[in-house]
């Protein structure tokens, strides 16, 4: 039986769970508690101190426990544990070129600076595998900020509807095996 195994990036420290930078992580936590029958609460497993994972409908997900620009290690380690392949993943992060309530997936491709992907990259030797980007960005920004003066911000409160709409998009997107 074939399996996914959805990643969730962000950083461990408590005080940047609730960042823009987090928000890979927020969806993967999202997703397991709406996709959970009857309001149950799904119980993420650490591994090594390296990765948190949880099957939901069929579905592997997954928050490395190491910091972002450390994601590579936690996902190749995965990989081993679950016998997947880059092709089998999808890796949720933000993205600060998109605006907020906004989301996209692709297939391949650079890192585009996001130090979490390039550290899955340098770690697989490759760029193939899926990638699902959650805008961070605000709607109209006067001057354009730099993505270092935002991401490791709080979530506005103003955000969290939209972000939780895109977190339901994304759980609706993901098929069960």
């Amino acid at each position: 039986m074939d399996q996914t195994l959805v990643i969730g990036l962000g950083n461990p420290d408590p005080a940047l769970e609730r960042t823009y930078h987090n928000v890979g992580a927020l969806a993967v936590a999202w997703i397991a508690e709406h996709r959970t029958a009857h309001g149950a609460r799904p119980e993420f497993r650490p591994y090594k101190n390296l990765f948190a994972s949880c099957t939901i409908e069929g579905i592997i997900l997954m928050r490395p426990l190491v910091y972002m620009n450390e994601s590579g290690r936690a996902v190749k380690e995965a990989l081993k544990v679950f016998s997947l392949g880059p092709a089998d993943i999808a890796v949720i992060h933000d993205d600060s070129d998109l605006a907020i309530g906004s989301w996209k997936r692709t297939l391949k491709g650079r890192s585009g600076g996001h130090k979490g992907i390039q550290s899955i990259i340098d770690h697989l030797g490759t760029d193939e595998f899926a990638r699902v980007k959650i805008g961070i960005r605000e709607q109209e920004e006067s001057p354009r900020k730099k993505a270092g003066e935002f991401v490791l911000s709080p979530v506005k409160a103003r955000d969290l509807d939209a972000l939780e709409g895109v977190f339901k998009a994304i759980a609706e997107s993901l098929k069960p095996v």
